[in-house]
């Protein structure tokens, strides 16, 4: 049961925050709800909770950087994408979500019956879509062909968080943004990498 003591606040400047937070939540709610309404079939029943199971701790995204890192021709492209996902690792789960601690939508309407387990961790930013596009844009920012098919997965995986009624519609493009932008973190990291390693080589390279 949602807990309204864990965004109390006192003050007027308080109260506006608080109605302005009631109208998004309301909201967001709506969107939740519009979604199962429209949407919910047995087909998706079963896959939505398929996509988001190969997720649940970046599963799919870890694998595709290992794969790329066994081939010489990849290696590269699987290190930004490796370095991108440690990058949410430490922004998304063990910075933002204890920090903002913000619960989920499902302990806010608990009439919603859930198809896959109750999630342990707090709502914002989405994990799986920060690991998603972070995934994907360092692909893209890799310049490999690979970044369309993650792209499309990634969406889908997104869609997953909604249909499943475990993330605000908010959570998951504030991950989708974050995701983005340590797709592009993990590219420029691994570029600094190179070229310290490139430095080093140079100057204990004999004269």
């Amino acid at each position: 049961m949602y807990n309204d003591s864990l965004n109390m606040r006192t003050g007027p400047v308080s109260l506006r925050y608080r109605g302005r937070e009631t109208i998004m939540q309301e909201t967001e709610l709506a969107i939740l709800n519009g979604i199962q309404t429209a949407c919910r079939s047995e087909f998706l029943d079963t896959v939505m909770p398929a996509l988001t199971r190969i997720c649940n701790h970046g599963e799919i995204w870890i694998v595709l950087a290992l794969v790329l890192l066994l081939f010489k021709k990849t290696r590269r492209t699987g290190a930004v994408v490796a370095t991108a996902l440690v990058l949410d690792l430490l922004c998304c789960n063990l910075l933002l979500k204890p920090l903002i601690a913000r619960v989920r939508p499902c302990d806010v309407n608990t009439a919603v019956q859930l198809l896959v387990a109750h999630p342990t961790d707090w709502s914002f930013p989405s994990g799986h879509a920060a690991s998603s596009f972070a995934a994907t844009s360092a692909l893209y920012a890799s310049h490999s062909h690979l970044w369309i098919p993650a792209f499309i997965l990634a969406l889908l995986i997104c869609f997953s968080r909604l249909y499943l009624y475990v993330h605000w519609p908010s959570d998951v493009l504030a991950g989708g943004l974050l995701g983005i932008l340590l797709g592009f973190a993990g590219r420029w990291v691994w570029q600094r990498i190179e070229s310290a390693v490139d430095r080093r080589d140079w100057c204990v390279r004999p004269q």
